[in-house]
């Protein structure tokens, strides 16, 4: 935008010097065209005087003496022609010339020169100027002046120079002018486009500076710091609601859990079916409240590390998802399903990655116990971890029925259940805390079709550390 703006500026800086400069160039030639006419026509009304008197006394003599020194001082050309055409006096300036002939004709019927109207830094080619001899209709004789501009051409270069220097001085000071105020307008406009840029990176709370510029740019910035504030205090009472009303739903969902389980001995074979059912809704509330409470933890960490306030953390993902692993194995063979991962020796593990162990821990269970519970017994995990030029990754993939392609897209919505068996033990938040989790470090959650049939879920861990 400020070369944009630069460029418009200049352009008209441009067309305003040149409006002012080309003028004063015209002038200046014009004015010195006219000066140099003004000499050269006194020098001819000098010589035709003195051929006027041409038998008198010693005009003769005069004459050709001044015509001599007129050639040897300004090195241009005098005829002095009788009504004959003859040659009265030559300086330099021969009868047959070119062009002389055609400008005796003109000066012998009383026809006058004429003077060039403005000269240039290029004018090198002499003008040839003439005058009549005589006072009445009839010449009795002419003058010719073969004139050379070249003195009035450099005093026209040397005036032109130094407008043309003028004008350089005044297009380089407007250049210059434009510049600051060029600054001094989108100077303002870039910090609030950082500004927003951070806060659509997640960094909300973000303060810029209120730099000098236009009374409404900074205005605009001051308004920006409190929308920003206002978006952090949003947000920070967001999670906060969420994690309260869970955890204060938490006691008393607690209590009830002791209450039903205490009717146990007392329920009768007919209200069973009920009774058991109330569990399994209890159980679906834990199981809710947990995933919302890890919700608004992912969140609160996502929006540390956008913010750039999260303490630096980095782990080994290599041991991290090989120790997961080792860790689901008893509930994988519980349900039926064979986990692999081909993680070889601990010792050699090496995938350094900007992760805390606990967040990279939180995902690889996520995406395990969804596995676990919804490829059905008989089907395969498979668990491989793998490093590159773009960073880290941890892949998951099963043989079970996996998700429809429509669904992929969201699945990583909250609440969202997929109609796979076990889908309805889960909250709908698990795949939801886990994309956040990824990107609040700098990674992402790719779910996929896998080419066994299943789902393919991949962690892009970013780069290694």
């Amino acid at each position: 935008m400020q070369r944009r703006l630069l460029l418009v500026l200049s352009f008209f800086s441009l067309l305003t010097v040149a409006a002012f400069v080309m003028p004063l160039l015209e002038q200046q030639a014009t004015t010195r065209a006219q000066a140099w006419a003004l000499t050269r026509g006194a020098d001819l009304d000098w010589f035709a005087e003195m051929a006027a008197l041409e038998g008198t006394d010693d005009s003769h003599g005069v004459l050709d003496c001044g015509a001599r020194r007129h050639a040897d001082l300004y090195r241009e050309g005098v005829l002095v022609v009788d009504a004959q055409r003859r040659s009265v006096v030559s300086a330099g300036l021969a009868l047959d010339a070119p062009g002389v002939p055609a400008a005796l004709d003109a000066a012998l019927r009383n026809q006058p020169s004429v003077a060039p109207t403005w000269i240039t830094p290029f004018a090198r080619d002499s003008v040839l100027l003439w005058q009549p001899v005589g006072t009445g209709h009839r010449a009795n004789g002419a003058v010719l002046l073969l004139a050379d501009p070249a003195r009035a051409a450099a005093d026209v270069a040397l005036t032109w120079a130094l407008v043309l220097c003028g004008a350089l001085a005044a297009a380089v000071g407007f250049a210059a002018l434009a510049l600051l105020l060029a600054r001094w307008v989108l100077r303002p406009i870039g910090v609030l486009a950082r500004g927003v840029g951070a806060v659509a990176q997640g960094r909300a709370g973000e303060q810029i500076a209120v730099c000098a510029g236009p009374r409404e740019l900074r205005e605009l910035t001051e308004s920006f710091n409190r929308m920003s504030a206002a978006v952090r205090a949003g947000a920070a009472e967001q999670q906060r609601l969420v994690a309260d009303a869970s955890h204060q739903i938490r006691n008393p969902l607690s209590a009830l859990r002791l209450r039903v389980d205490g009717l146990d001995p007392h329920i009768a074979a007919s209200g069973r079916a009920t009774y058991d059912s109330t569990l399994g809704e209890i159980d679906r509330l834990e199981r809710l409240l947990d995933g919302m409470l890890g919700l608004a933890s992912a969140e609160a960490q996502s929006a540390a590390v956008a913010a750039g306030t999260a303490a630096p953390a980095h782990c080994n993902a290599a041991v991290v998802a090989a120790g997961r692993v080792d860790a689901w194995r008893l509930a994988a063979a519980a349900s039926g399903v064979t986990l692999e991962g081909c993680f070889g020796d601990w010792e050699s593990l090496e995938l350094p990655v900007g992760w805390p162990d606990g967040d990279l821990e939180q995902v690889l269970d996520v995406l395990l116990d969804n596995a676990v519970r919804h490829t059905g017994r008989g089907s395969t995990v498979r668990v491989r971890w793998s490093s590159g030029l773009n960073g880290g990754t941890v892949a998951i993939s099963d043989d079970g029925p996996g998700i429809a392609a429509d669904d992929l897209a969201r699945a990583r919505q909250r609440f969202w259940q997929g109609a796979s068996p076990g889908a309805a033990g889960g909250s709908g938040l698990g795949l939801a805390i886990a994309d956040r989790l990824a990107h609040a470090h700098g990674g992402r959650l790719d779910l996929e079709c896998a080419p066994s049939g299943g789902l393919l879920a991949t962690v892009v861990l970013g780069p290694i550390q």
